[in-house]
């Protein structure tokens, strides 16, 4: 007999958790075609921007438009801040100096930074020993994929886009604590409160420093590009991520978390020529072992065999 602490994820379940890792991934690809074109923070502000209206007018279709209330708007934009402006800014950046792929491992370490965080900065979420091994895991995994960078003539460039993309699984443990203050808003409503802030942080920005408006055309696939990121990897991933939620349950979800990045490998090599190098795949595989070890699943269905296998004594 089996004792599920978590629900099983029927077929229907399964393949929302690919198509979420495709979007999620897909983030990946589509910034590394518009970071060729568009500076970064211009790339944040399409991303947030349109994604913000399309949540805003489905909140509208819904009868639920946002509340106005300035103390929850102050704290969005710090959760903005934390889990959109920073981390995307900070990705396209990195993909201007390395691949979609290299960049998708790398934020892989998101929740291996959560549990960092979370450590200092909440009383009831101490380390474990498995998460210690799954932190250690991840981080030896991450040398392994900077390291060949390190030694090569001319890696410096990729060795601050390898950072860079740390930087922004950094900003999003932290972004994952914080989003713990708003446990009774709506999940969709945070989310379109979130990406809204995050425009509004984004505007300026953008034209302070890029100045849109002295770009010249963009080509199509750009907007392409924009619309695939705005609206599919960020919108309708919010809305698939939030029913997987009420359906699965957090600890199925964080199956993405090992699928994304090879959904973003797989989208490189097949459609922008990026080559998988052999540090790429032993990178992916000893952070995902880390995440195993953090999740803890598969060490108590292997000791649950063991105790059921082995015959009682006494």
């Amino acid at each position: 007999m089996h004792h599920q602490h978590e629900r099983g994820m029927g077929v229907e379940e399964w393949l929302l958790l690919l198509v979420l890792a495709l979007l999620w991934g897909g983030s990946f690809f589509f910034f590394k075609i518009l970071v060729a074109h568009v500076p970064p923070f211009t790339v944040v502000l399409g991303r947030v921007g349109l994604a913000a209206i399309a949540l805003n007018l489905l909140l509208l279709a819904k009868g639920t438009p946002l509340p106005l209330d300035a103390a929850l708007w102050r704290r969005l934009i710090v959760l903005g801040a934390l889990n959109n402006v920073i981390p995307f800014s900070a990705i396209a950046f990195g993909e201007t100096r390395i691949s979609s792929g290299l960049a998708a491992i790398l934020n892989a370490t998101t929740p291996v930074f959560t549990i960092i965080v979370a450590h200092f900065m909440t009383h009831d979420e101490k380390l474990r020993w498995g998460k210690i091994v799954g932190i250690v895991m991840g981080f030896v995994g991450v040398s392994v994929l900077i390291g060949p960078a390190l030694f090569n003539n001319g890696g410096q460039s990729s060795v601050l886009g390898d950072c860079a993309c740390l930087g922004a699984a950094l900003s999003y443990g932290f972004g994952g604590v914080y989003a713990r203050r708003f446990r009774t808003m709506a999940p969709l409503q945070l989310a379109t409160g979130q990406l809204t802030a995050s425009t509004l942080i984004a505007l300026p920005l953008s034209f302070l420093v890029d100045h849109p408006w002295r770009m010249s055309s963009l080509p199509v696939e750009v907007w392409a590009a924009f619309g695939g990121i705005a609206l599919l990897s960020t919108a309708l991933a919010f809305i698939l991520y939030f029913r997987l939620l009420a359906t699965a349950g957090a600890t199925n979800l964080s199956l993405v978390t090992f699928l994304l990045p090879i959904m973003a490998l797989g989208l490189g090599s097949l459609f922008l020529g990026e080559t998988v190098r052999w540090y790429a795949i032993a990178g992916l595989l000893l952070i995902g072992g880390g995440l195993a070890a953090i999740d803890g699943r598969l060490w108590r269905a292997w000791r649950l065999r063991r105790t059921q296998s082995s015959p009682s004594v006494g």
